[in-house]
């Protein structure tokens, strides 16, 4: 009942002020890091990624201090050569990858890494571009990128929502992931997120957000079954009923 009040009643004064404060002072100082982060690639090694998660933990830092906003993820220990599949209710998650794992490898939309300089990043990072207007041609190109990276023991990560939706919606998975699951032929362990009721509006709210890591799900399952097990997993903290 709490969860439908807050999903209902208007913005408070103090979460405008609140939500204000948290975009001058986390997006500012992202504009800070993008410039540094490029100047450590201009100087070569992988100093840059240290930059990346600097990022992604300042983030963390902004939405407790200036948001109110807490984490929730017991007893997780990220895992290498697996394929995380991960609700996407809001940017949260998305910014926090680089915090929650080990140099992660992102799918990501196309468009984020035309972005001016973030793109130039986030290509030498690891994000992975996702084009479904170029068809089996884009698949290929994900494979073969998926593939270098896992290689070096790297954490694959994907939305399998395919962007972000509201919280208490359960759209059907694109059909690349089962695609994506088949040809690397990894694990696979779904993530279930509860971003959306605070982070996804505007003007953010206090309150916890939760993280809830499903059992490993073995590769080589058939098309209908590892859909249907991985959303199911990732809409357990979902407790609005599809079509609701």
């Amino acid at each position: 009942m709490q969860r439908d009040f807050l999903r209902e009643r208007g913005p408070r004064v103090a979460e405008i002020m609140r939500s204000l404060a948290f975009y001058a002072v986390f997006y500012g100082t992202t504009v800070l890091l993008v410039f540094v982060a490029i100047g450590a690639m201009v100087l070569g090694g992988d100093r840059y990624k240290d930059v990346v998660r600097i990022w992604s933990t300042w983030h963390r830092t902004c939405a407790r201090v200036f948001l109110g906003i807490t984490v929730e993820a017991a007893a997780f220990v990220p895992q290498a050569g697996v394929l995380y599949a991960i609700k996407h209710e809001s940017f949260f998650e998305a910014i926090e990858l680089p915090h929650l794992y080990p140099y992660p490898v992102v799918f990501a939309k196309e468009q984020l890494l035309r972005i001016p300089l973030w793109g130039k990043i986030g290509t030498r990072y690891g994000l992975i571009a996702v084009d479904r207007a170029r068809g089996a041609s884009a698949l290929r190109a994900m494979l073969t990128e998926a593939r270098r990276w896992t290689a070096d023991g790297r954490p694959l990560i994907i939305f399998p929502e395919g962007t972000r939706v509201r919280h208490g919606a359960q759209p059907s998975l694109q059909a690349g992931f089962a695609g994506l699951y088949k040809l690397l032929g990894l694990p696979v362990i779904p993530v279930a997120v509860d971003s959306g009721l605070l982070y996804q509006r505007r003007w953010k709210r206090a309150g916890t957000i939760r993280y809830r890591f499903g059992e490993v799900i073995p590769p080589g399952l058939p098309r209908d079954e590892i859909e249907a097990r991985v959303h199911a997993a990732i809409n357990a903290l979902n407790a609005r009923p599809p079509g609701a």
